[in-house]
């Protein structure tokens, strides 16, 4: 009589608990985010807007939420922690990431990794922040992470809002800004709480030229089998090559979860079972464009353990892409020690080249 009790217990265990993920995942599908592929965003001028002259310095960096700094590590990166600092440390790495910020003196920031309203980030505002804490003439913000509650890792994640940012000292052409869509490699219902990665682009208008240099901010995937970031790349070069079809002159920067050409040498990936990026080739590019990265210092590092400078596993995964008619004056990785985020900002002077 026991025994049949308790087997007719745990029947009923299993069945609620079933019953319960079943839920969860429904619910989930009801409140997955899914952008248009093509989406426009407002890009409002917030001061008196400065005009670009014969160079722009652009700056782009993953400021990983201002939670994964030189203390942290990741559950998916091969650590044991669940992604979200202790509150006087997440506050202590945003103002190191404003300060520097305010430090690096860009005309345009292409930030990545920036949360609107996360529990892994106390709910705190950083598009907001960002915004106005370097006194940004205009601001564009497209997300990329929208869900309601997050099951993994342990504890969960929680509800995440999260995003692209680009701020400048110009006026975005038009007030308004574009959110391309990018192929997501996750099937249902895994894809219901994962990203939904996208590219960002502003235009600024160029005096004494019909032309504009349009900005192209990106994070690729991360976590996919590869064929992802393939497939997000051969999009992001077609889109690039159409904008320079129309005379324009175009960048494209941020976190490409890619490492770039040659860089392997200097930074090579450890045997074992860490994660391991993809890589950018050189002759992948269209005809006459570039990509613009220093080496000298790793943009990005693992976060299977606190940084150490000596053991940690790093990569040159953060950089430029630029098209023809543009002169690379200068590019540098700023080596911070990875105090505030996972990765390192990289700043880039560009010129532009006349009857190209």
């Amino acid at each position: 009589m026991g025994k049949k009790a308790a087997q007719g217990s745990s029947v009923s265990s299993c069945s609620s608990s079933s019953s319960a993920a079943g839920g969860f995942v429904v619910f989930l599908t009801a409140t997955e985010y899914k952008p248009a592929a093509v989406e426009y965003i407002d890009a409002p001028t917030l001061g008196e807007p400065e005009t670009p002259g014969d160079s722009v310095r652009i700056v782009t960096w993953n400021v990983g939420y201002c939670g994964l700094g030189a203390e942290e590590d990741f559950v998916m990166d091969g650590g044991s922690g669940d992604g979200r600092p202790e509150k006087e440390t997440f506050y202590a790495y945003y103002e190191g990431v404003l300060s520097e910020l305010g430090a690096l003196g860009a005309d345009i920031y292409l930030l990545q990794e920036v949360d609107a309203d996360s529990d892994r980030s106390y709910n705190f505002n950083e598009v907001e922040h960002f915004s106005e804490g370097r006194n940004a003439r205009s601001s564009a913000y497209a997300l990329n992470y929208s869900c309601p509650f997050v099951p993994f890792p342990w504890p969960p994640m929680g509800k995440v809002t999260s995003g692209i940012l680009t701020t400048s000292d110009f006026a975005v052409e038009g007030g308004t800004a574009e959110r391309i869509a990018l192929p997501c490699p996750f099937s249902w219902p895994l894809r219901t709480a994962n990203l939904k990665r996208c590219l960002l682009i502003t235009r600024y208008a160029l005096p004494g030229t019909e032309a504009e240099l349009v900005a192209v901010n990106l994070h690729l995937e991360a976590y996919d089998d590869g064929e992802g970031k393939a497939a997000q790349t051969a999009m992001l070069f077609d889109i690039l090559e159409e904008e320079y079809a129309k005379g324009n002159y175009v960048v494209a920067g941020g976190d490409f979860n890619q490492t770039f050409p040659g860089t392997l040498d200097r930074w090579p990936i450890g045997e074992g079972d860490v994660w391991a990026p993809g890589v950018l080739e050189a002759e992948s590019l269209p005809e006459g464009w570039s990509y613009v990265f220093d080496d000298s210092s790793p943009t990005c590092r693992l976060l299977d353990a606190p940084y150490d400078a000596e053991t940690t596993q790093h990569y040159v995964l953060d950089g430029f892409i630029v098209s023809p008619n543009i002169e690379v004056l200068s590019v540098e990785t700023q080596s911070l020690g990875f105090r505030y985020s996972d990765h390192n900002p990289v700043v880039m002077e560009i010129g532009f080249k006349e009857g190209t």
